[in-house]
């Protein structure tokens, strides 16, 4: 098969298009990701006076993705000389390493919020007592040694190959060590993907209830429950955009492969599967976004972000959850 070719099953899948979408949509990735998360972790070293839970969590979020963009610029250069990486296996191993643990820490860090948001509206006073700085900083620990433990497997796993004057850095493994692989991303979905996607759907649809209950003695949903439920609706919509179609593809992409299937369905969820792996890094675009979004701009503090981070949590004063 030729460089610009994919064989799977022999199978032979034109990949051109990959040339061209990747260099394009990781460089706009780098650029803006950079620019905004850089722009985020100034506001909350400087600007923001007075720390809680959220802005902890956004925090390390923000240092997730700052690491993962600046890493984007070898794989800009490496699909755009067409598959060819011509620095170390290292290096290599690096570049896939961050990728996946940006993902999951995301993942996770977003679950971190979804919960404190959910005991914010529902159980303001447990809120008080597990919502601390002080908590959110040993929650963020653990997150951060639960992703890298989680993925140093990948370090292993991913390897580089030579075909004539052509090195490949591969972001699955050797076709040796493939099963084991597809097992270990297997366990990974479940772990890192499906369990904490289930949780936040059912934080936020608790949390969308309690606020769209009418409050006493007001008949219409005031402005900071309108501005909560957006931003339930916006979270919801950027994990599903960013991570859903990715973990999809890519398993169906696992499994298809050692299935006996037509090229014509093999070829379609392999492009599917090129197509989310960037999409997939536009959350290092998005969630600066959330953060400003989160912010309130009555707060003279930070131009993003109040001492109270999220409007969900603000809702305690509504009495949202009556005791």
């Amino acid at each position: 098969c030729r460089r610009a070719n994919f064989c799977v099953n022999l199978c032979v899948f034109d990949e051109d298009f990959k040339y061209v979408l990747l260099p394009v949509s990781y460089g706009i990735v780098c650029v803006v990701g950079l620019f905004l998360n850089l722009l985020a972790l100034y506001a909350f070293i400087f600007r923001i006076k007075t720390w809680n839970a959220s802005t902890t969590y956004m925090f390390n979020l923000a240092i997730s993705d700052t690491l993962y963009v600046v890493s984007l610029p070898l794989l800009v250069y490496y699909y755009a000389m067409g598959d060819n990486w011509p620095f170390s296996v290292g290096l290599c191993k690096i570049v896939r390493f961050l990728f996946y643990t940006n993902l999951y820490c995301s993942i996770l860090f977003l679950l971190c919020i979804s919960i404190h948001r959910f005991l914010g509206i529902c159980f303001p006073l447990k809120s008080l007592q597990w919502g601390h700085v002080r908590h959110a900083r040993k929650v963020s620990v653990a997150v951060w040694l639960v992703t890298v433990v989680c993925q140093s497997p990948v370090l292993f796993f991913v390897t580089t190959s030579t075909k004539g004057d052509t090195i490949t850095c591969h972001d699955t493994s050797s076709k040796e060590l493939f099963g084991q692989f597809v097992i270990y991303s297997s366990v990974m979905l479940v772990l890192l993907f499906c369990i904490p996607f289930l949780i936040i759907i059912i934080c936020y649809c608790l949390m969308a209830r309690r606020l769209l209950q009418p409050t006493r003695g007001i008949s219409r949903l005031s402005r900071s429950k309108k501005k909560s439920v957006k931003m339930i609706i916006i979270v919801l919509v950027v994990f599903i955009v960013c991570f859903l179609p990715f973990h999809v593809t890519r398993t169906l992409y696992y499994s298809f492969r050692s299935w006996d299937l037509s090229c014509q369905t093999l070829n379609a969820i392999n492009l599917a599967y090129k197509v989310t792996r960037p999409l997939a890094s536009t959350n290092s675009c998005l969630d600066p976004i959330l953060y400003f979004l989160a912010g309130s701009k009555d707060q003279s503090s930070s131009p993003w972000l109040s001492t109270a981070t999220s409007p969900l949590l603000s809702l305690r004063g509504d009495k949202i959850c009556q005791h």
